[in-house]
């Protein structure tokens, strides 16, 4: 079946789609098979020269009509008439009309030429023309196979929709679909354009380690890996920001490090383990000029990129032309949550506030945390256009100089958008006495078990000690702020190779480099059921009519993530196979990370009424085994095959 047939044709059964794919792929490796038999091997090519490309060509066409030019790109369209062909050819600037005929090439190369399949790419040399349509074109005189593609692409129907599949084969998604290739072209674009403000203002980039011996930096929980010649344990950086002020202490007025930041938590639309950020320190200034820096280089990236002040995010419109807002954080809590903690003084009389709003608070929250616990329930989501939020409580501060004013606030402030935090800055403490007893109170944070506090950097503090300047310092995220200026929702949707969970990760085994493999039978241990108990079986019949209401369906863990001020809560996004995705909260925290639950195939009643757990609509319920052992409850998430599809109804 030719490959232009499939292009034109009705969709198909997945049947019938995965048995076309593998005769289209046997097709394929045929036809290779027979040039190199012809000497006509495309891989050995090596290089061709192109003169131009194909939006240089129709944005200048006025001056290269009837000039020779050679391009090179992917065969995205063919359409035979006898003895001519037109084509599609696409390179990494966009797509222009190819014209072929016998009379150019001469038969026996105008029929080798017809067999080229969709997905090949090849080097092509003609004369630029415009059509009796008028779409501009080249005319080819001649071409060369520069590589043969022996996997056919997704066909013009389906295309490449599913997100999952996406993300995982972005290569395929880049060909495919030319708005994500615009999205990563302005992802670089961004990049070039931050470089160029900060370097213009005189800072200087410094480079910082990837790999640390203490946590800091951050509120955050790192991975940790192991350094083998010097037989020590090491973290992925959480931040840049102790080393970047080592700098200033050593004479560095102005420097920023942009790149990659690791941190071992939930993924959602908004977080990924790996991401990207720009830190930037500024001596003899404070978070004014921070708040200067930060909403400068926004704009100033905004209007290169978008060239207007509102730019679309998803159904909202944002306005990044206006002064940002400015609102402290306790003005916030007054004002959305109606609680003012300029009246609350003490950590009793906070804790009693926050059990009549439902606000869940811990033996280790203070005051502070409190207010920060009400800011995060109430005012985040309300904080839409650009808005700097101040004054933060020295409890989540612990790198922030005190207000003087009130010394239980801090000169810290974050930017909020959409409801979503993109930048974070101090006025930066500097007096080491002080930071030693912020980081003393950090380290009784971890020996209550929060393995996010940060530890004791002495060396830092050694630093410090030297006499550091009074310094303004600030954080953004570069991830967040492409999905706002590209108009993309989801972090993944930035990211070419977003963090996914291997399909076959559960038979996957990481293994030293140095340690030698061994091929063994894997023996299944037995299970010791001997403890086990369950719940008695129900003694009452339900009919079958009843019965037959619920919706059993296989679902897709598309995000998983924690549910903020719940221990037991997690937040699934599902497939279900609609068009739709579904969220389902689900309290099996305590059993399951939410990183390992990406990914995985499970089971739903899906037709249920949605209930509000914790203020979100949990539309449907994920099905679990329970019993006890030993008078402990166990559970495990019922996980079905991956074989199985989104949707597939249970019976």
């Amino acid at each position: 079946m030719s490959e232009e047939r499939i292009n034109s044709q009705v969709p198909q059964t997945e049947e019938q789609a995965a048995q076309d794919l593998s005769e289209q792929c046997l097709i394929r490796r045929e036809k290779l098979a027979a040039l190199q038999a012809e000497g006509r091997d495309p891989f050995l090519v090596t290089r061709f020269e192109r003169t131009s490309n194909a939006t240089e060509i129709k944005e200048k066409f006025e001056e290269l009509e009837g000039t020779t030019q050679k391009i090179a790109g992917r065969l995205m369209s063919k359409r035979g008439m006898g003895k001519a062909s037109f084509c599609d050819l696409q390179d990494q600037d966009g797509r222009i009309q190819i014209y072929v005929q016998v009379d150019d090439l001469g038969k026996d190369e105008y029929d080798r030429f017809k067999k080229l399949d969709i997905g090949d790419i090849i080097g092509c040399e003609g004369t630029v023309f415009r059509t009796k349509r008028g779409e501009i074109s080249l005319h080819v005189q001649n071409y060369i196979l520069l590589s043969k593609s022996i996997r056919p692409l997704p066909d013009k129907w389906s295309g490449l929709k599913d997100m999952d599949t996406r993300y995982r084969q972005r290569y395929v998604d880049l060909i495919v679909n030319p708005e994500v290739r615009e999205t990563f072209k302005k992802r670089a674009l961004i990049y070039r354009c931050i470089r160029k403000y900060f370097d213009d203002l005189g800072y200087i980039e410094c480079e910082t380690p990837i790999l640390n011996t203490v946590q800091g930096g951050a509120t955050a929980r790192p991975f940790v890996t192991h350094h083998n010649a010097l037989n020590i344990d090491l973290y992925l950086r959480i931040a840049t920001e102790l080393h970047l002020k080592r700098c200033i202490v050593g004479g560095l007025d102005r420097v920023y490090d942009m790149g990659r930041i690791f941190r071992n938590e939930g993924m959602d639309t908004r977080h990924n383990p790996e991401f990207t950020t720009i830190e930037f320190y500024e001596a003899y200034t404070n978070i004014e000029g921070m708040m200067e820096r930060t909403e400068g280089v926004i704009k100033y990236v905004n209007k290169i990129v978008n060239g207007k002040d509102v730019i679309p995010f998803g159904d909202l419109e944002i306005d990044l032309g206006k002064p940002f807002a400015k609102i402290t954080m306790t003005e916030a809590v007054r004002k959305y949550a109606g609680v003012d903690f300029d009246q609350i003084n003490t950590r009793e009389e906070a804790v009693e506030v926050a059990k009549k709003h439902g606000i869940e608070v811990e033996p280790k929250h203070e005051r502070g945390d409190i207010l920060s616990l009400f800011f995060e329930e109430y005012a985040e989501k309300n904080l839409i256009q650009p808005t700097f939020v101040m004054e933060h409580p020295v409890e989540i501060s612990p790198l922030t100089k005190r207000c003087v004013d009130d010394p239980r606030l801090t000169q810290r402030f974050e930017l909020f958008i959409n409801g979503g935090e993109y930048a974070n800055a101090f006025s930066e403490l500097n007096d080491p006495i002080d930071q030693r007893g912020r980081f003393e109170q950090q380290m009784r944070l971890r020996e209550m078990g929060d393995l996010e506090a940060s530890e004791m950097d002495e060396d830092f503090l050694l630093a410090v000690e030297y006499g550091m300047p009074p310094t303004g310092g600030c954080g953004i995220g570069i991830d967040r702020l492409v999905m706002l200026l590209t108009n993309n929702t989801s972090i993944r949707d930035v990211l070419l190779f977003p963090t996914m969970k291997p399909l076959d990760s559960d038979r996957k085994v990481i293994k030293q480099a140095d340690e030698p493999v061994k091929i063994e039978e894997a023996v299944k241990e037995p299970v010791d059921f001997s403890k086990v108990e369950v719940e008695p079986l129900f003694t009452d019949y339900v009919d079958f009519e009843t019965f037959a209401k619920s919706d059993y369906r296989a679902v897709k863990v598309l995000e998983c993530e924690a549910v903020k001020k719940s221990k037991k809560l997690l937040k699934f996004l599902l497939d279900d196979g609609t068009d739709e995705k579904r969220v389902i909260l689900s309290g099996i925290h305590e059993y399951y990370e939410p990183e390992e639950l990406v990914g995985k195939t499970c089971l739903a009643i899906t037709n249920l009424p949605p209930r509000k757990m914790m203020g979100i609509d949990s539309c449907g319920m994920l099905i679990s085994a329970i019993h006890h052992e030993e008078g402990e409850e166990k559970l495990h998430l019922i996980m079905l095959d991956d074989a199985i599809p989104a949707g597939a109804k249970m019976y």
